[in-house]
């Protein structure tokens, strides 16, 4: 890796900011990646898996994918840094067309991500404030509003919003773990669990890949420092230290609060707990439980919150420098908001909370997210091909290995989510269909002058 070249931060209006740093990368990726998944995921992976050497190395394994990720994704981001996510990683190495898709179909679903997650903060905080109990909905739309203002002030108050609310995210799963690996765990009421054996062969062959899917989508989220590329002032040292630090730091915390489950709760039990971290708050605090829990749930939610619509702020920001989106969502205040593309955001989640839809969205989409990753992965090696002597300030180690064995995982997950959910894949697959007289129609933008 060379030398960092130092940029003086830009301060002119109507441009993003080169202000954040390393810990800011951390701070997003952590937000982004740790939310409701953790809390909810071991006990699919245990009904599946019921070895615990196994569910471990499942978790191992995820983290494994995502790394490869992490590391193949990181030469693009850090050889043209640009704010946006996957949509110019796409662009500058398949073109246009396959931008356009990258584009708009991970600004809604970011969007869809952002509704989601507000509504069960919404569902959370009501047992809590006992007058905002049945306003769930209201809840969920005041946050994502608290939230666009904030931002609207400025990258500099987002920055600083995401670094308190992701420590304070890590802070109360890490008091979850030292509770649950220093104090005494109450005897559990008796009950028959039965008994459960590992399949063999192909068998269990299948159930370790049903089990790696589900750790795979409780990683997802460490893409979220490509949204800031030209917003971070050391890119080519910061990006990497980030996507790569921040996966190795996700990784550590599932495996701490796993096997704090393990201790508390058992393998056995957890198969089929659809919440294991509020089976464990139970039997740590008895009644108090679902109190600290919820309190943890809404922090970690509350990061997730403001991490989401900070980077879905950005993309349309970046399509529309490219003519791809109208030109009104390149504009950015004093502060380096890009306001315009932050209103439409708020609009979009807001819609998807007030009516409901942003389940079937998200579960339509998925199709796209995994498709997402596969393109950007073949834009690596287009650009190793193309440009081979372009200055590259991170370059993969074991190239073309781990990019392959990453792009080989995304088509297979791609195949296995094509195969579990053949209505909304086939549904996505007439979208995408769709999308080149759509794209066609941003000719209008592309024809004007810039």
């Amino acid at each position: 890796m060379s030398a960092p070249i130092r940029v003086k931060p830009v301060s002119t209006a109507g441009r993003l900011l080169r202000v954040l740093g390393v810990a800011f990368g951390l701070a997003v990726l952590i937000g982004n990646t740790i939310g409701m998944g953790i809390l909810r995921t071991p006990g699919e992976v245990a009904a599946r898996v019921h070895s615990v050497p196994l569910f471990l190395l499942v978790w191992i394994l995820g983290a494994g994918y995502a790394l490869l990720g992490a590391v193949s994704l990181a030469e693009l981001g850090t050889m043209q840094p640009r704010s946006g996510g996957l949509y110019p990683l796409v662009t500058h190495a398949l073109g246009p067309f396959a931008g356009f898709i990258a584009g708009w179909t991970d600004w809604i679903g970011t969007t869809g991500s952002t509704a989601a997650v507000a509504m069960v903060l919404g569902e959370y905080i009501g047992p809590l404030i006992l007058p905002l109990r049945g306003h769930e909905t209201l809840v969920a739309a005041g946050v994502v509003v608290a939230f666009a203002l904030l931002q609207w002030r400025g990258i500099r108050i987002g920055n600083v919003t995401q670094l308190i609310t992701s420590l304070l995210k890590a802070l109360a799963l890490i008091t979850l773990v030292v509770a649950a690996l220093v104090m005494s765990v109450p005897p559990s009421v008796p009950h028959v669990v039965a008994p459960k054996t590992l399949p063999v062969g192909l068998g269990l062959l299948a159930a370790v890949i049903v089990a790696l899917q589900s750790a795979i989508y409780t990683y997802d989220g460490w893409t979220g420092p490509l949204y800031f590329g030209e917003e971070i002032r050391h890119p080519g040292r910061d990006l990497p230290r980030a996507m790569i630090g921040g996966v190795i730091l996700v990784l550590l915390i599932y495996l701490a609060l796993n096997i704090a489950f393990l201790r508390v709760v058992g393998i056995d039990a957890m198969a089929g707990d659809p919440f294991v971290a509020a089976t464990t708050a139970g039997r740590l605090f008895g009644p108090k439980g679902d109190t600290w829990l919820r309190v943890l749930t809404i922090l970690s939610l509350f990061s997730a919150v403001n991490a989401l619509q900070l980077m879905g702020s950005r993309i349309p920001y970046a399509m529309s420098c490219d003519r791809l989106f109208p030109p009104i969502f390149k504009r950015v205040n004093d502060g380096g908001t890009p306001v315009p593309a932050l209103l439409a955001g708020t609009v979009v989640a807001l819609t998807f909370i007030f009516t409901g839809t942003f389940d079937a969205v998200l579960a339509l989409l998925a199709f796209f997210f995994v498709a997402n990753y596969a393109l950007t992965f073949i834009a690596l090696f287009v650009q190793r091909r193309r440009l081979p002597d372009a200055p590259r300030p991170f370059r993969v180690p074991g190239y073309p290995v781990v990019p392959a064995v990453a792009l080989v995982g995304s088509l297979l997950f791609l195949i296995a989510a094509v195969w579990s959910d053949r209505s909304h894949s086939l549904i996505a697959m007439a979208l995408l269909a769709l999308s080149w007289p759509v794209y066609r129609l941003q000719g209008f933008w592309m024809k004007r002058p810039a």
